[in-house]
């Protein structure tokens, strides 16, 4: 997804239903890696509504259900 230019299309306006229809499971952020678990609670979302997609490092921002950010996490 990272080439992906329409990747945000892929993702945002999505509810954790059909996002997980499309990539498989979701992972809350205690399921995560130690790195995506860190870089989640020193971030500016944490204790927001976030799952990362499988064990990829794409973070998931939910607001009312829906998708609203999507973040590549990398290099921190």
């Amino acid at each position: 997804m990272i080439a992906d230019s329409g990747r945000d299309k892929l993702v945002l306006g999505k509810t954790k239903v059909q996002l997980e229809e499309k990539f498989g499971y979701l992972l809350i952020p205690t399921e995560a890696s130690e790195y995506l678990r860190h870089y989640y609670q020193k971030s500016s979302w944490d204790g927001r509504d976030v799952f990362f997609i499988r064990q990829s490092p794409w973070m998931v921002v939910f607001d009312h259900d829906k998708a609203t950010t999507l973040v590549l996490i990398k290099g921190c």
